[in-house]
């Protein structure tokens, strides 16, 4: 593609930036300066590949990509306590993740699941759309097509697509799947006596809507609970929305930004049989012959050459930018999620890798902190995939905020005080605040200021002055708040 549309790639980064973009991606934070040495102790031209595969073992990815999904799936609402509980869902999902239970079969239990959302969290995928009591199926119809299918076909509720092949009959269809569905005090549960009815527009008088699958009628099976037979026709092998959906999300939530964006409005898949291929067709075919392995499926985009890229051009004009942008010949600058932010800067006041082993005084620092900072930053909400801007509260926030603050000041036992405090040369402290914060050395121009700030410190209260500012001057970086 990039020969063909004349677009050279980018220069390859360093494997510094590369682990940076990998815990990033798969942790949510930037690595620890445990983790760099660590990684640069390993030998072999395979040991990007290796360590991707540590991170994904670990806990921490099943944890990051468990709340990516809560919020694709369920959205960011914590809904209605007695029937809705999303800290469960997003646990549960966790540890299918941490299982790496093939990603079809995780599909159709959200889909086809019975039973009560504390015992059975699955079902809070049902729960989440009962709103003043009330089961809003329009609602399940809505999200299981955005996140599962990759489309919107949420206006055809009421008249059909203007500019796509949805009809209003269509979206009618298929929310009488989840006609018969009951949320009772014990549980999800199926009622085959129940049936979906709307109310018709010229006579005001309600109708009896029957199951109908818009498209790949023979993929539907003729046995089961009609929600069984959604979720079987949803994630059925022929049905290529669903992988090329699948692999347009994990895209996404590893680059910042879907191959195809939006995420959830993805043009229909082409007749592959007639032209060549594009890459959401190849990846979401290997996806699917590989049993819809979610991390197999991250192992090769991560892998793939644009993961590698630098983010910067050099392209002089606008136009040349722009075509490197789309054609995914640079990797593209993405901002941070708030989560992202204060886990870096948690992780950054630690040398030791913060994880589910360290102490609990320290991990529930960091759930208080990113629960604080979220809510004072802005949450993204369910649409985190789309492009946002910063703004000026948010940069004030990340300079005065008692967060920056709290993670630049120096004590015996954050990294702050302990660089400060080495008997090292003054370039070794100014390369590890560095490695620290921004995973990769400094160029000769920023050591040389800091060095200058170093020599001129007569006492070591001055040189843990210097060293806070130096955090402070990191952490408040366009460089700390982007993925590059």
């Amino acid at each position: 593609q990039w020969k063909e549309k004349k677009t050279p790639p980018a220069s390859t980064v360093s494997e510094l930036t590369q682990l940076r973009r990998l815990s990033l991606a798969l942790h949510g934070t930037v690595p620890s300066l445990e983790e760099i040495r660590e990684f640069e102790s390993m030998q072999g031209a395979d040991r990007l590949e290796r360590w991707t595969q540590k991170l994904l073992a670990d806990r921490r990815f099943a944890d990051y990509f468990s709340e990516r999904f809560t919020r694709a799936f369920v959205g960011v609402a914590q809904g209605q306590f007695i029937i809705f509980r999303r800290d469960r869902f997003k646990a549960w999902l966790s540890e299918q993740i941490q299982e790496n239970t093939p990603y079809d079969e995780l599909v159709r239990k959200l889909i086809a699941g019975e039973g009560l959302w504390t015992g059975d969290p699955q079902t809070n995928f049902i729960t989440s759309a009962v709103a003043d009591g009330n089961l809003d199926r329009t609602k399940l119809t809505g999200s299981t097509v955005r996140a599962f299918l990759g489309q919107r076909i949420d206006c055809a509720q009421c008249h059909d697509h203007p500019f796509d092949h949805w009809k209003q009959s269509d979206f009618e269809g298929l929310t009488a799947f989840y006609g018969q569905v009951e949320v009772q005090v014990l549980g999800v549960r199926a009622n085959r006596k129940l049936k979906y009815e709307v109310e018709d527009r010229m006579t005001l008088e309600q109708r009896e809507v029957a199951p109908r699958v818009p498209f790949l009628t023979e993929c539907l099976p003729a046995e089961g609970t009609l929600r069984e037979r959604l979720a079987e026709w949803v994630t059925h092998p022929d049905n290529r929305r669903f992988e090329r959906a699948s692999a347009n999300r994990i895209w996404g939530l590893l680059f910042g930004i879907p191959y195809i964006d939006p995420v959830d409005d993805l043009p229909a898949p082409t007749d592959i049989s007639q032209s060549p291929p594009g890459l959401l067709d190849i990846l979401g075919q290997d996806f699917r012959e590989n049993g819809y392995d979610i991390k197999r499926l991250i192992q090769i985009i991560v892998a793939s050459r644009p993961f590698h890229l630098s983010s910067e051009s050099e392209f002089e004009s606008a136009d040349q930018i722009d075509a490197a942008t789309y054609n995914w010949a640079l990797f593209p600058l993405v901002r941070l999620r708030p989560e992202q932010i204060i886990g870096s800067m948690l992780q950054a006041s630690s040398l030791k890798t913060i994880d589910q082993n360290s102490n609990l005084i320290m991990r529930g620092r960091r759930f208080f902190s990113e629960l604080n900072f979220v809510k004072e930053y802005g949450d993204l909400g369910s649409d985190e995939l789309n492009d946002f801007p910063g703004t000026i509260p948010q940069a004030l926030l990340r300079m005065n905020g008692e967060f920056a603050k709290d993670n630049g000041s120096a004590s015996p036992l954050n990294s702050v005080g302990r660089i400060a405090s080495l008997d090292v040369p003054a370039e070794k402290r100014i390369e590890t605040c560095y490695l620290v914060c921004l995973t990769r050395l400094p160029t000769s121009e920023e050591r040389d200021y800091f060095l200058k700030q170093y020599q001129s410190a007569t006492n070591q209260q001055q040189r843990v002055k210097i060293t806070e500012d130096l955090y402070w001057a990191l952490y408040n970086s366009p460089e700390f708040s982007w993925n590059h």
